[in-house]
């Protein structure tokens, strides 16, 4: 089982606004700021369904190949809203919202790529 997981962007405060509305409709926020004086100067937000972040959002320079994370969806109509969040806030479609059966028969998924690039999609496995 993972714990957590995180990758780096580029500018914190615009990633910041991506990830918090397109996680909302998923139940994530931010749930923890790593004070500065503890990262070099770097800010380190960690997300998550309160109380616990499991994933992280660091500034650096962003992992090549580029990151792909998936969030699980309580329902087809979340995965939606994710999607359609996620783009309001400035993410590029990469797969809009549907069945994935060469997945498997339940799987259904959105795809979206962040502000660097990262691949991120929320799925529901029916």
């Amino acid at each position: 089982m993972i714990d957590h997981s995180g990758l780096k962007v580029t500018d914190p405060v615009k990633s910041r606004r991506f990830y918090e509305a397109a996680l909302g409709p998923l139940g994530y926020r931010v749930v923890m700021e790593v004070p500065t004086q503890h990262t070099g100067g770097l800010v380190v937000l960690g997300f998550g369904v309160p109380p616990k972040p499991d994933f992280w959002v660091a500034q650096g320079t962003p992992e090549m190949p580029r990151v792909h994370v998936a969030f699980r969806a309580g329902s087809r109509a979340e995965v939606d809203a994710f999607h359609r969040a996620a783009l309001a806030a400035g993410g590029r479609d990469n797969g809009p919202p549907g069945p994935r059966p060469h997945y498997h028969d339940k799987y259904y998924g959105g795809f979206v790529l962040d502000p660097d690039g990262h691949n991120i999609e929320a799925v529901f496995h029916g």
